[in-house]
């Protein structure tokens, strides 16, 4: 099935140049374009396109306030470009608050070669975004989490069949064991040497939910992996700081884990977690060109299975591909628990699917019961 797109970029070049790109594929088909945000959002209503392509720069009306408008109006999932600058992380942290599904660098130079990785990273995300919920909102978690996932042919938008990326939202098949879901009565807490999450596409808004319900004398510390380039973190742990009870920041080579604290793996690299005669301390390492995420949750969790065993909580909340699974495995081989976000949460149930699949999770839970399970159940 064929993916429409519409692009909205003030740029000329950049418009034609995206056209050019995504029509190549054959799998992808740009229906309209737009200068500015206003027409975005007009042809948005109208055109009903599978996806969206924004600027956030742009005259009449930016990007950030259309990809609000467009999730007022007619909800559909936008893939913004953006700057590798700290503003424009800024900016880029804003839009995925407004309602943008996930981002990609806009770099002219590249765009304008003949570039076949670029291609292909390009029309991979469109494909990608096209399968998410755009804004998804938190649920209670009531129904057995063993119920599958919906079928290629029941998931829609806008009353419409949406192609499935298998390796997203494949078909559950049944789990050794089905995990519990959290409800409101009060469980007893367990004492963590360290609470761990990992998460990629929805993640920036999905970690805000969940770490601004923690106190400030929260009583594990946290390390948190997000796929996301190296000028994008520095800017996302302020903002994380900025609004949570706890202390939030980009961590560094030789930081202590501290309860309280939470340390975000710093794009382009890797974070290891060593135990230091029981201390926890962290080791960033250069990003290794033969892993596809940098930081890669697979490598922070295993770390922490061979550092911490059995003494962790690993959390995978929402996000494309399977990266985190092989972490969770060799967590719970070392006894270990862990705890991933529901499918009706998340705006992509790549990440947590493939650990539940897995049979890895101890706990499905919605968005927003993630935080107070923490407060409830970590000591």
């Amino acid at each position: 099935m064929t993916v429409s797109v519409l692009v909205v970029d003030d740029s000329g070049f950049f418009r034609k140049r995206l056209t050019e790109i995504l029509t190549a594929s054959g799998q992808i088909k740009v229906v309209g374009v737009a200068t500015n945000g206003r027409e975005g959002v007009e042809l948005a209503e109208r055109l009903r396109p599978d996806v969206i392509t924004m600027d956030y720069e742009m005259p009449v009306m930016d990007g950030i306030t259309a990809v609000r408008e467009i999730m007022k109006r007619s909800p559909t999932p936008v893939l913004m470009f953006s700057s590798l600058t700290y503003e424009g992380a800024r900016v880029t942290l804003d839009a995925l608050e407004a309602g943008a599904v996930d981002f990609l660098p806009k770099n002219f130079e590249e765009i304008a070669r003949d570039s076949s990785q670029l291609q292909k990273i390009l029309i991979d995300r469109i494909l990608d975004v096209a399968g998410s919920r755009p804004g998804a909102k938190p649920a209670a978690s009531t129904a057995p989490s063993s119920a599958p996932a919906p079928s290629a042919e029941k998931r829609t938008t806008h009353g419409r069949p949406q192609p499935e990326r298998a390796r997203d939202v494949p078909r559950p098949a049944p789990e050794p064991q089905a995990p519990t879901r959290h409800t409101s009565r009060r469980v007893t807490a367990k004492h963590y040497s360290v609470v761990a999450i990992g998460t990629s596409t929805g993640g920036p808004v999905a970690l805000q939910r969940v770490l601004t319900a923690l106190p400030a004398g929260f009583p594990a510390p946290l390390v948190l992996v997000q796929h996301m380039p190296a000028s994008f973190t520095p800017a996302f742990a302020e903002r994380l700081n900025k609004l949570c009870q706890i202390e939030v920041r980009q961590a560094a080579d030789g930081d202590i884990l501290k309860p309280g604290l939470a340390l975000l793996a710093p794009g382009g690299k890797q974070m290891m977690i060593e135990n230091r005669g029981g201390q926890g301390r962290v080791r960033i390492l250069p990003g290794d060109d033969r892993l596809n995420y940098k930081p890669c949750v697979d490598v922070t969790f295993g770390s922490l299975a061979r550092s911490f065993p059995g003494k962790t909580l690993g959390v995978i909340l929402t996000g494309m591909g399977a990266d985190g699974k092989e972490g969770c495995r060799l967590m719970k081989q070392s006894g270990s628990d862990i705890w991933s976000q529901d499918e009706k949460t998340s705006v992509i149930y790549g990440m947590p699917m493939a650990v539940a699949k897995a049979g890895l999770t101890d706990e499905v839970l919605a968005l927003d019961d993630i935080g107070p399970r923490l407060v409830d159940g970590v000591s």
